[in-house]
């Protein structure tokens, strides 16, 4: 693991520990590069999430897909930034049981205000879940002079 990849982790474990939606999720940041800007982080799927087919309920898996995607570009800026979701596609190629859920976010492309990321789910035996592309706005948070 690199310095870069260390820092970041830490940076943003440390995020978590203060986000509702990472907690209720399940977060676990496993890797990340802050050079190519990718992550992978584990979510743990509650029964709570389920529906009524005893499925995780779609919202729950796009919620995952967002934090995976918008963390990739994060990891690669650091603290001060935040990457509002400005459009989201999402596929939902498999129904995702309770349990353990891996996560991989990665930048397609970073411009000076617009990223456009994709992400994956997949569940403990690697079989894909879900997929999706979406783009975010780049913001220094808190905004300067506030």
């Amino acid at each position: 693991m690199t310095v870069a990849e260390a820092a970041a982790l830490d940076w943003i474990r440390r995020t978590y520990a203060t986000n509702p939606v990472a907690s209720l999720l399940g977060a676990d940041p496993l890797a990340c590069d802050p050079v190519a800007g990718r992550i992978t982080i584990a979510f743990e799927a509650k029964s709570d999430f389920c529906n009524l087919l005893g499925s995780v309920q779609g919202g729950m898996l796009a919620a995952m897909l967002d934090m995976v995607m918008s963390f990739s570009v994060l990891c690669t800026m650091g603290p001060g930034f935040v990457v509002p979701t400005i459009d989201m596609h999402t596929h939902f190629l498999s129904p995702a049981k309770p349990g353990r859920i891996l996560g991989e976010g990665a930048i397609v492309k970073k411009g000076r205000s617009i990223s456009f990321m994709e992400g994956r789910l997949r569940d403990r035996d690697g079989r894909l879940l879900t997929t999706a592309t979406g783009s975010g706005q780049l913001m220094r948070w808190p905004p300067e002079g506030k």
